[in-house]
């Protein structure tokens, strides 16, 4: 028998990251490909401290069913959060727990999206999310990114040119996959054209905590006066992704819509998962926790940079970023990185993504993306060194 397979998932690729995944998995592969944490900055103690206090005083709750917007206790402690970064009205704005922001992209394009509608995103920009939007069926259009964020010039002509665009789905801070950081201009920018061509932004912010160099920028949902910006953040990147909570900030009236597709997608998120969450930011010291991840990672960039230095500067080059987690880095001769990446991980056992992974509009590509997160200083300079030979 012959199974037939949905016109809207048979034209969707497997993610090259998670492809690559299958290459890691290689105990002799140096992988700087996933966006994992990286171990020492995951709060290992605490979060089993916190597990047994709730095994033992809230198994009950923990183990039983719970609404689909979220725990109340979360979803309170997050508006406060929030509220407390400018990121939140109480007069305007709802909350509502996902499991992990990859769901609320989903979500969002089932709320706001029918097929044949279009999203603008920063090209490239991160493929989960990408692949999320394709597979309700819109048209997903690409405008190029420059080092303080989208191309305003040609976001603008994207807008008056695309047909029914819903919303921009824009990643300001230290992007996946180019680590560049938009600037508080351009936030700007984007949020007047957003209001001037009627388009709703979708702000992810999943590495907004991980700043570890240069000034914070305010997310664009601060400039929210017109209810126009739906804010996606995570736990992932700051406790961890195992726990698979995140959370959406969007406009009340949005509520119902937004509950009944979570109900249909899976009821509600791991309550367990939620008890921990809450009790981390109401009995932890979270800016304690989140100074010294930064620390982690403002090592462990310093360290790949260090030996990115070392290789031929007229031959490649790569990013700077002020946090988060990956490094750009670019042919400058224009070759295709896809075969060099793929020839990298099976000669040299080193794992990169290629550049064409994240493209809105597949094709070749003269970048690829490292991460700095999961590797140890002895892996990276093994792993750079490899890429040097290969060049």
């Amino acid at each position: 028998m012959s199974i037939y397979i949905s016109k809207k998932m048979s034209g969707m690729k497997p993610s090259a990251i998670r492809e690559f995944f299958k290459y890691a998995a290689d105990p002799q592969v140096i992988s700087m490909a996933a966006g994992n944490p990286a171990p020492d900055s995951l709060p290992v103690k605490a979060i089993s401290r916190l597990t047994a206090q709730i095994m033992e005083q809230e198994i009950d709750a923990a183990l039983r069913y719970s609404i689909s917007e979220g725990h109340t206790p979360l979803r309170e402690s997050l508006k406060a959060y929030l509220g407390g970064q400018d990121a939140y009205d109480s007069d305007r704005d709802e909350v509502i727990v996902f499991s992990g922001s990859q769901q609320c992209m989903d979500i969002a394009c089932r709320v706001l999206c029918d097929p044949g509608d279009t999203i603008i995103c920063e090209d490239p920009s991160f493929i989960g999310s990408v692949n999320a939007f394709r597979s309700w069926g819109v048209n997903v259009v690409g405008v190029p990114m420059q080092e303080d964020g989208i191309d305003i010039e040609k976001l603008e002509r994207a807008l008056k040119t695309e047909q029914k665009v819903r919303f921009l789905y824009l990643i300001p801070n230290f992007q996946n996959p180019t680590g560049y950081t938009m600037s508080a201009q351009k936030r700007a920018e984007c949020y007047r054209l957003a209001k001037q061509y009627g388009v709703l932004i979708l702000e992810d912010d999943p590495y907004g905590d991980l700043r570890f160099s240069g000034e914070h920028i305010l997310p664009i949902k601060c400039l929210d006066k017109d209810g126009i910006v739906l804010y996606a953040r995570s736990f992932s990147k700051t406790l961890a992704p195992g726990l698979r909570v995140g959370y959406l900030c969007f406009p009340k009236e949005m509520a119902g819509p937004v509950t009944v597709a979570k109900q249909c997608a899976d009821v509600h998120t791991s309550v367990l998962a939620q008890l921990i969450c809450n009790k981390f930011l109401t009995e932890e010291d979270m800016a304690a926790h989140l100074r010294e991840v930064a620390s982690v990672y403002r090592r462990k960039c310093g360290e790949l940079l260090a030996e990115l230095d070392k290789l031929p500067a007229e031959k490649i080059s790569f990013s700077r970023p002020q946090g988060g987690m990956f490094i750009w880095a670019t042919f400058k001769d224009g070759r295709d990185a896809g075969e060099f990446c793929m020839r990298l991980v099976q000669e040299k056992k080193v794992a990169v993504v290629p550049g064409s992974a994240f493209l809105a509009q597949p094709g070749p590509s003269p970048y690829f993306r490292m991460t700095f997160a999961t590797p140890t200083q002895e892996q990276m300079v093994k792993g750079i060194a490899a890429i040097g030979e290969m060049l």
